[in-house]
């Protein structure tokens, strides 16, 4: 359950203001139909954060816990740094394909979270917590925590978040996991 927890509410708040929170303002102001955007960015984050998250179960077979220990600290505490640096939104991200909304959203979403922070977190949290199915699912609702409401209330709502604020926080917490992981926390735990 704490896999599943910390992964929800790290992505959720590294999420805001990210290009792929971006990107769904867009999708929703140029096609207005919330529910293909949704399905689209649900499924694009399923099979983006399942592989994410394989890779992350993946790198636990082959590097030792010790070593393992000391590269998800450090991997935990640059998370921390690059949640602080703002996203710069791709104007190739935004290219939309003529394939109807639901399959736009899907291909963008996809693209635009390769390499994202999200992604890169949910390998780092697959491998921390040895919790596939758990870290997927949190990672996953972390992102519709977040984009869901950019979908539904578009610019009414972006502008109104402290994210500043929001992305202090979610540093904040790769931080303390980055810390804690490179002084041991889990091991009693077998992680």
């Amino acid at each position: 359950m704490e896999a599943f927890l910390i992964s929800t509410g790290i992505v959720a708040l590294a999420e805001i203001g990210d290009k792929t929170q971006l990107l769904a303002f867009l999708l929703a102001a140029k096609f207005r139909k919330p529910l293909p955007i949704i399905l689209g960015i649900l499924v694009a984050t399923l099979a983006n954060h399942g592989l994410a998250g394989a890779l992350g179960a993946w790198i636990t077979s082959l590097v030792a816990p010790e070593t393992l220990r000391w590269v998800l600290g450090i991997s935990f505490i640059g998370m921390a740094i690059w949640t602080l640096v703002p996203d710069k939104f791709d104007e190739n991200d935004a290219k939309l394909a003529r394939s109807g909304v639901f399959a736009t959203t899907l291909i963008a979403f996809f693209l635009a979270e390769m390499g994202d922070k999200t992604q890169v977190a949910t390998v780092a949290l697959a491998a921390q917590y040895q919790a596939f199915f758990a870290v997927v699912s949190g990672t996953t609702l972390g992102m519709m925590i977040a984009n869901v409401p950019a979908v539904l209330l578009g610019d009414r709502v972006a502008h109104h978040l402290p994210i500043r604020l929001v992305h202090g926080i979610a540093a904040t917490i790769f931080a303390v996991l980055g810390i804690a992981t490179l002084l041991g926390a889990g091991e009693r735990l077998g992680f």
